[in-house]
């Protein structure tokens, strides 16, 4: 047991790595997962023999539950709304033929079976949310005509109706099917997924905002308790469990908790987690000396679906919405399959029809370079296709978007010899998106205007708004002991024995805001932003 809690430490240690180095280089972390898992597996450097499909079906099933449900957690349906029936359009209709044109040309062009190329159509025909949303996310990509949110929508939301594809088109090969019992099966799964999802949705939201919770974090354990609940329930009335637990997510991620600021990074978290899992284990249970034989048909499959399949979809069901052509080549290319494809893949595996094709290693194959390639270039086509809004914020598509800036205060007195003494404001320089907003002169409060004079002895109040980029900072603290070269120094005499700049000083109980003549005393903690060029 230990060896294998070991294990799975390094693998995730491994995962966080992978997930701040993707970024770096342009790959999109989760198909770093997946070779991950790979090279670990069977066939891999570690050659670690796993070949349990019930196993990874068990795990799977958990972390795609989890990831739908963040899925509808983190869309923001006013955002969302404008668009809201096309992507369901798109998420329905979409998916059905997507499957549809896959399955004929596996059966026309490839020489399967008419049900077998119709399962490998259902198996490859929802988009992949994780992919979708963390593209979207780590690339900051916001998207003209209310592209982001059609994207996030449809991606979210469509993985249920593959999933109902799959299990008709497992029906009919096994024990055989009738249209009426089609008709019966979609009624059951679509009507059950709709009433747990509302009504559980409806449920939570309402005990969260009128039940006090004492114990903090205990409402991620309930959120997290029903939405299981549900998928579970749900799927043993021949429900659509995937469906519930995406509605759920919607409902209580657009709901106004007062409990989001611990709910939303405890999801995020959790999700990011899972996706680790997720496709590391998939990667670990394929066998890459299987895929040669299956290769070229993957590839084949792969060119139909990105050329034709999802294009003619995409640009059929968009024609009521008369929606751009560059929209609809840029909504074509992030079709991205994913992690859903492969465990519905596992599901064929598993059931008792009988398959010709390696289905798994097909959809594996597909997966892989659905990842590589549209994954990977998403963000430059949508340059090419001038789809990017410079100035738009992809973040106010999902739920845990705050339009508020916080305010940073600064506040400082005006010493004898100071460049502001016996200036009007208007004409002293200050920083950049900042404000004097009081001064205090004598224990009276002053509101600043343009011609009033600044006075030895004032104390100034600044706001600004607080630094929102992605600036990365080199800070650690030294503390200056009785035996430190640095005591009594000047902090503009320090620079070689710092390598850096002192922000801060904490002398005492109090903090100093330094500049250049401060002299260090003994006992001093200074905080240094940390120059690793020099």
């Amino acid at each position: 047991m230990l060896e294998t809690m070991l294990f799975v430490a390094t693998i995730l240690l491994v995962c966080s790595l992978l997930k701040k180095v993707s970024g770096k280089i342009g790959i999109p972390s989760l198909l770093l997962f997946i070779i991950l898992g790979m090279l670990v597996g069977s066939d891999g450097i570690f050659r670690i023999p796993f070949d349990d499909y019930y196993f990874a079906q068990t795990i799977s099933t958990i972390a795609l539950v989890v990831i739908m449900f963040t899925g509808g957690f983190e869309t923001n349906f006013n955002e969302a709304r404008k668009v809201a029936f096309k992507a369901i359009i798109l998420s329905s209709l979409g998916t059905i033929l997507t499957a549809v044109l896959v399955g004929l040309f596996c059966y026309l062009v490839l020489g399967m079976g008419l049900l077998e190329g119709m399962l490998c159509g259902s198996v490859l025909a929802s988009t992949d949310a994780a992919s979708v949303f963390s593209i979207l996310r780590s690339k900051k990509l916001a998207l003209k005509e209310d592209t982001a949110p059609l994207l996030e929508m449809e991606s979210g939301s469509n993985d249920p109706f593959a999933y109902m594809l799959t299990i008709v088109i497992l029906a009919a090969m096994g024990e055989g099917i009738t249209v009426g019992g089609v008709i019966i099966l979609l009624l059951k799964q679509l009507s059950i997924g709709l009433i747990f999802g509302f009504g559980i949705g409806l449920l939570v939201r309402y005990i969260m905002q009128n039940v006090r919770f004492d114990t903090s974090g205990i409402e991620t354990i309930f959120i997290t308790a029903f939405v299981f609940a549900s998928y579970a329930l749900c799927s043993l009335l021949d429900g659509n469990g995937f469906l519930s637990v995406y509605i759920i997510g919607i409902i209580l991620g657009n709901a106004k908790l007062k409990e989001n600021k611990i709910l939303v990074p405890f999801f995020d978290g959790i999700t990011a987690n899972m996706q680790a899992i997720l496709f590391f284990l998939l990667g670990l249970l394929a066998y890459p000396s299987r895929m040669g034989s299956v290769l070229v048909v993957g590839i084949i499959i792969m060119a139909f679906m990105l050329v034709i399949a999802r294009p003619l979809a995409v640009f059929i069901l968009s024609l009521p919405f008369k929606s751009s052509l560059r929209q609809d080549l840029l909504v074509s290319f992030a079709g991205l399959r994913g992690a859903a494809s492969i465990v519905f893949a596992i599901q064929a595996v598993l059931d008792p029809a009988s398959i010709s094709y390696d289905i798994f290693h097909i959809v594996f194959i597909i997966v892989l370079l659905s990842i590589a390639i549209q994954g990977s270039l998403l963000p430059l086509v949508a340059k090419k296709l001038d789809m990017i809004d410079e100035d738009g914020d992809v973040l106010k598509t999902f739920t845990d978007y705050v339009d508020e800036r916080p305010i940073n205060y600064i506040e400082f007195t005006i010493e004898d010899g100071h460049g502001y003494v016996d200036k009007m404001i208007k004409d002293i320089t200050i920083p950049p998106n900042t404000l004097i907003v009081n001064i205090k002169r004598d224990d009276i409060n002053i509101i600043p205007r343009g011609d009033t004079i600044l006075k030895k002895g004032d104390i100034v109040l600044l706001c600004a708004l607080e630094n929102k980029k992605d600036t990365e900072l080199s800070l650690y603290e030294k503390v200056i002991d009785k035996d430190s070269l640095l005591i009594d120094m000047r902090l503009k005499d320090i620079g070689k024995y710092t390598n850096g700049l002192v922000v801060l000083v904490q002398r005492g109980d109090g903090y100093i805001i330094p500049d250049g003549n401060l002299v260090l005393k003994a006992g001093d903690r200074i905080v240094i932003n940390h120059d690793i060029y020099r």
